[in-house]
């Protein structure tokens, strides 16, 4: 009677599991698919990822994996990267057989040095490095840092690579940036409230 029972419980999961498969192979890469998801679903192009970008090292940090990647879509890695996004992802589909193909994409990083941005000027900040190499993510404690800021004030974030997904969250709140980079090594983005 147990063997009954069981029989197409195993069944089922093994259906389960070649299912599951074969939809995660599905995958179609997009500037809105995250790094972690890619790499999981093919971990082929972890390599291609970084050789296509050297920055991307950083992925074999299994700290910055489970914090960064997870959150990080392809279009914020490209803008770490400073790559077009269409070419990452193009590059990317065909590792993997899918089809190229033009993509619009409009690039949310700052590069431009603003009116607003005196750093000679004592600023608040964080340096995100030591909650990095924690586990932790920064992303909470600059949001909650941000909206303190009184509207004449600057606000300096430090990290090891450009905090994309950061950046993002910042804007969608109202917030200018603007991005200082040093030979790669150390990004340092300046926050400040955008004018009503």
């Amino acid at each position: 009677m147990t063997s009954q029972i069981t029989e197409p419980l195993k069944a089922n999961k093994e259906s389960y599991l070649i299912r599951n498969k074969m939809e995660k192979n599905q995958l179609i890469i997009s500037p809105k698919t995250k790094v972690l998801e890619l790499i999981e679903t093919y971990p082929q192009l972890e390599e291609v990822l970084i050789s296509y970008v050297p920055a991307f090292v950083k992925l074999r940090n299994p700290i910055l994996r489970k914090t960064v990647a997870k959150i990080t879509s392809l279009q914020q890695a490209a803008a770490i990267g400073n790559v077009k996004t269409e070419d990452l992802i193009n590059r990317l589909r065909q590792e993997v057989g899918q089809n190229t193909e033009s993509i619009a994409v409009s690039s949310s990083c700052n590069r431009q040095k603003p009116a607003w941005l005196n750093t000679q000027v004592a600023l608040p900040g964080l340096d995100a490095s030591e909650l990095l190499a924690r586990g932790e993510h920064p992303v909470n404690q600059v949001i909650a840092d941000l909206r303190k800021l009184s509207k004449d004030q600057v606000y300096c974030l430090q990290a090891p690579f450009l905090p994309a997904p950061l950046i993002d969250k910042a804007s969608s709140l109202g917030f200018n940036h603007f991005i200082e980079e040093d030979f790669g090594q150390q990004f340092k983005v300046y926050f400040f409230m955008a004018a009503l």
